[in-house]
């Protein structure tokens, strides 16, 4: 049976709870998150800027979840030691990694450049 929209939405925001309350990532990816917004206030970003901005908090927020997810799913299957179990586990934090390097790169082109400007180097 299919559930109604309305619990489909309480049921993901149920996972976002519980990936921003047990997940340590999860924290510091969000800490990070609310600086790359304070920051893009501060400095008077563009739309554009804002919207690569977002979709780079959505994107390193959101592979944590799907890590977390995915990490409770193999524990589920495999709760034992098992090699495989620590290499899908190892992949998928991997690619969280992967995202949020990509986002420091896209914090570098957008802020510093206007950081710069701010303190007269540019």
């Amino acid at each position: 049976m299919t559930q109604s929209l309305p619990s489909a939405f309480k049921n993901a925001g149920a996972g976002i709870v519980h990936a921003a309350v047990t997940g340590r990532n999860f924290k510091i990816e969000l800490g990070f998150a609310v600086a790359a917004v304070v920051l893009g206030l501060a400095l008077g970003i563009s739309a554009v800027e804002w919207a690569i901005v977002c979709v780079c908090i959505g994107v390193v927020l959101g592979g944590e979840c799907v890590n977390t997810a995915f990490e409770a799913v193999v524990d589920l299957v495999s709760p034992d030691y098992n090699e495989l179990a620590r290499i899908a586990k190892d992949c998928a934090a991997g690619a969280v990694l992967l995202e949020s390097i990509a986002s420091l790169f896209v914090a570098a082109f957008v802020y510093l450049p206007k950081m710069l400007a701010l303190i007269g180097i540019l």
